[in-house]
Parts: C-alpha cells; sequence; structure tokens
C-alpha cells in the first residue's frame, strides 16, 4: 500500500462547505486573498485555482453565470479574453513557463469542476513538469505554496500599475 501524507488537506476536510458558485461569491464579496482572487473588475475577475495542476494555474471567469460560451455577454468574453493575456504575461514574467495550456472546459463530461458558470483555465507548464509522480504515483507535486504564489503575483500586479 502506497501512503501519501498531507496533512493540510484536514482544513479542508473539516471545513464548513459552502454552498452556491464559487465564481459569484467571488464578485459579491470584498476580500480578495480568501478566495485567491488576484484581479475583479465589473465584467470578469482572476483567481488562483484552489486545486492546480500546475503551480501559477489560474482561472478567469466572467460576471454573468451562465454554462456556455455560446451565451455570455460580447462584453464579457472581450474582457475575459484582455484579462487571459494579462494572466499570461504576468505567469511569463513571475514564473518564467516554458508553455502555456489555456482552455475552457464545457460541461462535466469535459471536466469542468464547476459546471455552471464557465471559465477558463490558464496553466503555465515548463518541459518535464509531468515527470514520474503523476505517471507512476498519480501524485501531482506544486512546489510553491497558494499563499506565496498570490503574495509573489499581486506584488508583481501592483507593479504594472493596476489591479
Amino acid at each position: 500500500m502506497k501512503r501519501l501524507w498531507a496533512p493540510w488537506r484536514i482544513e479542508y476536510i473539516r471545513s464548513k462547505k459552502e454552498k452556491g458558485c464559487l465564481f459569484c461569491r467571488c464578485f459579491q464579496e470584498g476580500v480578495n486573498r480568501d478566495r485567491l482572487v488576484l484581479v475583479r473588475n465589473p465584467e470578469c475577475l482572476c483567481l488562483l485555482n484552489r486545486y492546480p495542476y500546475n503551480n501559477g494555474h489560474l482561472m478567469v471567469a466572467p460576471a454573468t453565470h451562465c454554462a456556455r460560451l455560446a451565451d455570455l455577454p460580447r462584453g464579457e468574453l472581450i474582457a475575459m479574453m484582455n484579462l487571459v493575456q494579462r494572466a499570461e504575461r504576468l505567469l511569463s514574467r513571475t514564473l518564467r513557463p516554458e508553455g502555456f495550456n489555456i482552455g475552457f472546459n464545457l460541461g462535466r463530461a469535459a471536466g469542468a469542476g464547476i459546471k455552471d458558470h464557465l471559465h477558463l483555465h490558464v496553466v503555465p507548464r515548463w518541459n518535464g513538469d509531468t515527470n514520474f509522480m503523476p505517471v507512476l504515483g498519480d501524485v501531482r507535486v506544486i512546489s510553491q505554496s497558494l499563499e506565496d504564489l498570490y503574495d509573489t503575483l499581486l506584488t508583481a500586479l501592483g507593479q504594472e500599475g493596476e489591479t
């Protein structure tokens, strides 16, 4: 039997689970750090994925609560793409990835963890980031804490002169 110790997960396991839509809550609440929100504007927001595929995994979500790209107002789609460009530049500057996976998972069958509020993933990639751990052990190693990464990215955003 293989064991992977992750004692920090007990906080999540014991915590009260929130109801409703994560992205809608992020638009309604003023606290950014608790939700890992880096940028919020009237049309969309960008936040760290709490369960990342890779270090620096960001999500960009529109203000409109809808599941289909076809239902998204054009202005929010444009705002999302502008924010994705900004996220790519931010991650390139701070983490120096060698590539990116950027895309939508629309619907549960496509892998959407939050299926009712569409969102776009921005995942930095490095050559060799798929090593023996995920292949053999079905375990992904994230090299930086979310809090440290949040602070790093927020500082870099502040240096852009806009948040």
